[in-house]
């Protein structure tokens, strides 16, 4: 009987074993999940940085205010050009294509990522009065990132939360997440470095990012330059849908903005 007990244990841990090993080797694919190339009349062009190549979609170029878009992590950013066009003619907005999505080379990662971000910034910067951020799910995470480290005029905040590590911890609490993942994104640890107006929008009804985590990321900003939305009767996925959703991001943009 013993030895019997004795073996199930053994079993049921190297079936935890495994399964902690596949979560770990394929991480990534949980992650994100990467969007085909598209074809769209607006302009684009490669921006090369540590050897890839990064396809950027330029929607109402020209304009002296630009706007750089950072989707989530099954977006394909140029879906969004038509409304983008439309809804924020007095704005050049840039919309980055991670690695591996839409037509750009390389694999996605957080730093890498992170690294396209500034790049993108570094490239664009010096010719506009003002620069923008807008990040969307995942995206919010990369938007925090650049805002904490390059200087920015506002930044807007679509559905987000205060780390990718309390978010997979909620998911998967019988593993060790803090030691399996890779790619934490862990904008609330930033929230006290950004300087800058903040506009955060809320689903109300978010299936994939809980209120609770949201809430986390808006209490730890520091400065009180904080405005926030809940959309109702949205979801993650349809927020962009309600009537007010680019009426209010238009009104943050303008100078002298009143929400």
């Amino acid at each position: 009987m013993k030895r019997n007990v004795t073996i199930f244990i053994l079993l049921l841990l190297n079936g935890y074993a495994a399964i902690t090993a596949f979560m770990f080797f394929k991480q990534r694919s949980f992650l994100y999940f990467p969007t085909p190339e598209l074809t769209h009349p607006y302009e684009r062009f490669s921006l090369s940085n540590q050897g890839e190549s990064l396809e950027v979609i330029v929607i109402n170029p020209g304009n002296r205010r630009a706007l750089l878009y950072f989707g989530g992590n099954g977006e394909s950013v140029a879906l969004n050009a038509d409304i983008f066009s439309a809804a924020y003619t007095n704005t050049t907005l840039y919309l980055l294509n991670y690695r591996g999505y839409g037509g750009s080379s390389g694999s996605p990662s957080e730093d890498a990522i992170y690294s396209d971000a500034i790049a993108l910034y570094d490239h664009i910067a010096g010719q506009y009065d003002d620069i923008f951020l807008m990040g969307r799910s995942l995206g919010s995470g990369v938007a925090t990132y650049l805002a904490a480290n390059r200087l920015i005029t506002g930044i807007v905040l679509v559905t987000p939360y205060d780390s990718i590590l309390n978010i997979a911890k909620q998911n998967y609490p019988l593993l060790p997440v803090g030691l399996l993942l890779k790619d934490r994104y862990e904008s609330a640890l930033r929230a006290k470095n950004l300087d800058t107006d903040i506009l955060v929008l809320i689903a109300e009804f978010d299936e994939i990012i809980p209120r609770q985590n949201t809430d986390r990321l808006i209490d730890s900003f520091t400065q009180r330059r904080v405005t926030t939305r809940v959309f109702s009767n949205t979801s993650h996925n349809t927020v962009s849908n309600h009537p007010e959703y680019h009426q209010t991001i238009q009104s943050f943009l303008d100078p002298h903005h009143k929400l």
